[in-house]
């Protein structure tokens, strides 16, 4: 699936809280700033022709379903940035965090914890 904008990525987001609805349903709830309803419509079609979404006309309004699930899109998201930004490495992903101080060390000592019991 082709790599979604920031705009479609919010406006997923959106669609995923929703679950099947219309252009409306998708626009109350949208984070804010909400776009002009005209705007988010557009966006919604793209969604379509990428393949993330399918309609179903209803009189003269289409219904959305979203073809991926949130976290199928999340888990081919993150491997991609992960492998295009940290060289396909996780540990430098978490390397980097940490040298960000964006990770404290309970935190770190969570996920240890986390990834023994799986």
């Amino acid at each position: 699936m082709e790599k979604l904008t920031q705009q479609e990525e919010i406006a997923m987001l959106a669609v995923w809280k929703t679950g099947s609805g219309f252009v409306k349903d998708f626009l109350e709830a949208h984070t804010a700033p909400q776009p002009p309803y005209t705007t988010l419509a557009s966006t919604i079609k793209n969604l379509e022709k990428k393949g993330y979404l399918q309609s179903r006309k209803m009189g003269n309004v289409y219904e959305y379903t979203p073809v991926i699930a949130e976290n199928e899109y999340k888990q081919k998201f993150m491997n991609g940035f992960v492998k295009d930004y940290f060289d396909d490495s996780y540990k430098s992903l978490v390397t980097f965090f940490a040298k960000e101080k964006k990770i404290t060390p309970d935190e770190l000592k969570e996920i240890l914890k986390m990834i023994e019991k799986n």
